[in-house]
């Protein structure tokens, strides 16, 4: 049995033979609680948590999301017998048909291989986040158009917003900008150089009746606009900065890497900081770098722990900072 927001019943109980099971059980039991309250269901339910089932399960309104960990580059998927197992598990549990579960691979790649397409099924569907709707698509892309590790951060955001001017670099779907305007934001710019999820961002608008005259979509390469951006009279009181780790485009001229080019970033986005502004950056990097030391006029507080959400096992997913004026 499911509730207004697609969230199964499951029954209580233990299996003796299958600690997979029992954990998977156990887990989605707690996060739903959680889920009711804040009206949302788009969460993970399982993480590598047993040893021998490397995968990660997120549930997005009574559909499920199994991405295999390969620790291979040869090995695109797991065993037959594994699969089976997951399977049958998630159908045991919840109580569904296995064409309501999708099957995506995790292994060592080009870091920008999340943003190619991969199906043309075009099979969107809504999720609830903290009651704003998103739009999500489980097959066509590696990712899914609305990144669960970030939830908190874009709750944050939006708490943050109320009579603020707010621009989202690198705003992906505008999940950041959906929130920041629900949170009663004066007006919101989003910066994404794809065409995809430029009309994807708009789309989110639109389900969640934010008026485009106050949220303002622009498809452009983030370093130009901000080259561009600080020669207007344009100022912001929250930027935010999600860039992704690697990043080649045609569009582009040559490859982004956070760790070389934040500094550029941050620089400018303070330029197009309103006085008392705040910057958001986050990034999903392991191996990133902050020199501080490169911003000594500002205030830099490193503010991870309060954006990692809790159906998140990873607690090193992301990283995230606040960053504000002193005398820059």
């Amino acid at each position: 049995m499911k509730d207004d927001l697609g969230l199964p019943e499951i029954a209580d109980g233990e299996d003796k033979l299958s600690p997979f099971k029992n954990r998977l059980r156990k887990n989605y039991k707690h996060i739903r609680k959680w889920a009711k309250r804040t009206v949302t269901n788009a969460f993970r339910i399982y993480d590598r948590d047993v040893k021998g089932y490397p995968f990660a399960i997120d549930f997005y309104n009574g559909r499920f999301c199994v991405q295999f960990f390969s620790s291979n580059p040869a090995i695109q998927e797991p065993s037959e017998r594994l699969q089976e197992e997951v399977i049958n598990t998630i159908q045991d549990l919840f109580k569904i048909d296995s064409s309501n579960i999708y099957w995506k691979t995790r292994k060592r790649q080009k870091d920008y291989a999340q943003y190619e397409k991969i199906d043309s099924k075009k099979q969107f569907f809504t999720v609830f986040e903290y009651g704003l709707k998103f739009k999500v698509n489980l097959q066509d892309y590696l990712d899914t158009g609305l990144f669960l590790d970030h939830r908190e951060a874009r709750r944050l955001v939006g708490t943050m917003s109320q009579g603020k001017r707010v621009l989202n670099l690198f705003a992906y779907t505008c999940s950041f900008s959906i929130h920041a305007g629900a949170g009663g934001a004066l007006f919101t710019k989003s910066i994404d150089m794809s065409n995809t999820y430029t009309a994807w961002g708009r789309d989110n608008f639109l389900i969640n009746s934010l008026p485009f005259r106050n949220h303002e979509i622009i498809r452009a390469d983030c370093l130009k606009f901000l080259e561009f951006e600080t020669r207007t009279q344009n100022r912001y009181d929250l930027i935010i900065i999600d860039p992704p780790t690697i990043s080649r485009s045609k569009k582009m001229e040559g490859k982004f890497d956070v760790q070389l080019d934040y500094i550029f970033l941050i620089s400018y986005a303070l330029k197009l900081l309103a006085e008392n502004g705040i910057i958001i950056f986050s990034t999903n990097s392991r191996k990133f770098s902050f020199d501080e030391s490169e911003f000594e006029s500002c205030r830099i507080e490193e503010i991870t722990h309060k954006t990692i959400p809790l159906d998140i096992r990873n607690k090193k997913i992301h990283r995230c900072w606040k960053i504000s004026k002193i005398n820059c």
